[in-house]
């Protein structure tokens, strides 16, 4: 077990922190667990509370171009009040919540290249300072992985996935970014688009997917691109028909920007069965897909604000992602995730590696 001595504030002779989730990937909503192992220093202290930060990797657009930095999109506080003698061994368990929107880390076990940690924060003595610092693997909730996996048996593959920061107007988004998943067109819309983005916005209640096609001869107009929406109940997830309804999302999509020459909108319904307002005009609900299936699903004109709003903190200039290859796999085998080569894999964890150390000594400057 390695612990990380608190420096900063709390001096070379503060506790030491070592944080260790418990093993696999989680969920998003579901719970985190695992325990904070602390050491004592070289003289007592009063742990005044023990706080876990959930952090991502953001790409930020902005007048300058793209950047990177580091967001953290939740707070738990998991312990604290007591007194943790000099050299004295304390273990804190804990299990935390995820946010429903959470990022997917990894799909059939293998990165998608996307970043997320847990930080430890430690107050003691009125000091606050950031220790521990450890990679969050997060798997896809079973609508998310069937959609993914019925992509992958119509012919699309996995290009690439990263997290934007800003807002996805007329949505119920809840965190400062959202996930993109880009994916090559099957053969049958090759001619059509370059590529489709998905992005999935979980609730309790179930799913919103917000698709956009990057159509032939140029990306829409940035800022106010007609993208659909489309949503799906946790609990109907055994019995839709997710052949018949996925291929009629892409369908509607593609044919939608085909007939309107990437602007326009569908009609909007609100989110699981309830109506409401998004973007601008009138609305009507759209109805059921595919073979009748016991669940809503409706489309309606959003946008995507990219820039976003609130606290943001940047790294200088831009910095590339993974660039990870993939495999095209379509049939039974569903959206393979393949890594080419060792190098890209070598290069993803690199990715991972330098966003840890680089947080940290951040961090430590701060401190």
């Amino acid at each position: 077990m390695v612990f990380k001595r608190l420096l900063g504030s709390l001096g070379v002779g503060g506790p030491t922190v070592d944080t260790v989730l418990a093993p696999g990937a989680v969920l998003p909503g579901g719970a985190l667990s695992g325990q904070v192992h602390l050491k004592g220093g070289n003289t007592d202290f009063t742990i005044e509370h023990i706080t876990l930060e959930l952090v991502a990797r953001v790409e930020a657009e902005h007048d300058g171009g793209e950047s990177e930095g580091t967001v953290v999109f939740d707070r738990v506080s998991v312990g604290g009040n007591f007194r943790l003698a000099a050299g004295e061994p304390h273990s804190v368990p804990f299990s935390v919540m995820l946010p429903w929107e959470t990022p997917v880390t990894e799909l059939y076990g293998q990165s998608l290249g996307i970043v997320l940690g847990v930080r430890t924060e430690l107050a003691v003595a009125g000091a606050k300072d950031k220790g521990d610092l450890d990679p969050l693997a997060v798997r896809p909730l079973p609508a998310q992985e069937a959609i993914l996996e019925t992509l992958g048996q119509l012919g699309f593959g996995f290009k690439s996935a990263d997290l934007e920061y800003g807002h996805i107007g007329g949505t119920g988004q809840q965190l400062p970014f959202y996930q993109e998943i880009e994916l090559a067109p099957s053969p049958r819309y090759a001619h059509q688009v370059n590529e489709i983005e998905v992005t999935f916005l979980a609730n309790p209640g179930g799913l919103e997917v917000v698709l956009e096609a990057d159509k032939r001869g140029g990306f829409f107009s940035g800022g106010h691109d007609a993208v659909t929406r489309f949503t799906v109940n946790h609990h109907d997830v055994e019995q839709i028909d997710w052949h018949a309804e996925v291929d009629s999302w892409i369908r509607r999509l593609v044919e939608h920007h085909a007939s309107s020459g990437g602007h326009g909108s569908y009609g909007q319904g609100g989110p699981y069965g309830h109506s409401g307002s998004y973007g601008h005009g009138g609305s009507h609900h759209d109805g059921h897909y595919g073979h009748g299936a016991p669940h809503n699903a409706h489309s309606g004109p959003i946008h995507k604000d990219e820039h976003g709003h609130g606290e943001h903190h940047h790294d200088g200039g831009h910095r590339s992602g993974p660039g990870m290859g993939t495999a095209i796999a379509a049939g039974a085998a569903g959206l393979a995730v393949g890594v080419v080569g060792g190098m890209v894999a070598a290069e993803v964890i690199d990715e991972v590696g330098d966003f840890f150390e680089g947080d940290d000594e951040e961090e430590g400057d701060e401190g």
